[in-house]
């Protein structure tokens, strides 16, 4: 495994940052905890957990802020799982509760959900309200990460 092919990629379950060669992310498992990396699905994170994702993790992180209050929100979640399937390992999928954390969506200036925003390189890269279709976030997601 070289340098090039290997990067950070933070666990789901315990936060670890773990160095994966890309062409093993999928079967990928934390050096700490053991759990898969990636499950085909989006991984639950609060706002502290975010931040880590978003600073550590070198791939293309896709959040969808949603509360379960919202009707469009509920639409969109099996959508965004499906789009979960095909995304990753590439990109990491993760879903943020404003409801259960709402400095988070102070914090990234939410002002109305569902909300997915695009995070590359430590910073937001794209953002897109609205419910979606999981082909139109794939779609979406695949060309904003460009």
């Amino acid at each position: 495994m070289s340098a090039s092919t290997a990067v950070h990629r933070v666990c789901p379950h315990c936060g670890q940052v773990n160095r994966v060669p890309d062409a093993n992310a999928g079967a990928a498992r934390c050096g700490a905890c053991h759990e898969p990396l990636f499950q085909g699905e989006p991984a639950a994170v609060d706002l502290a957990r975010l931040e880590r994702f978003v600073s550590r993790d070198q791939r293309p992180i896709l959040v969808d802020f949603w509360a379960p209050w919202c009707a469009p929100c509920r639409t969109m979640a099996p959508q965004f799982v499906t789009a979960a399937r095909q995304l990753e390992p590439g990109m990491r999928l993760l879903k943020l509760d404003t409801e259960a954390d709402p400095d988070a969506g102070a914090r990234f200036g939410i002002r109305g959900i569902p909300t997915m925003i695009l995070f590359h390189g430590g910073r937001e890269a794209a953002r897109q309200s609205g419910a979606m279709s999981a082909g139109d976030i794939v779609a979406w997601a695949r060309h904003a990460a460009r």
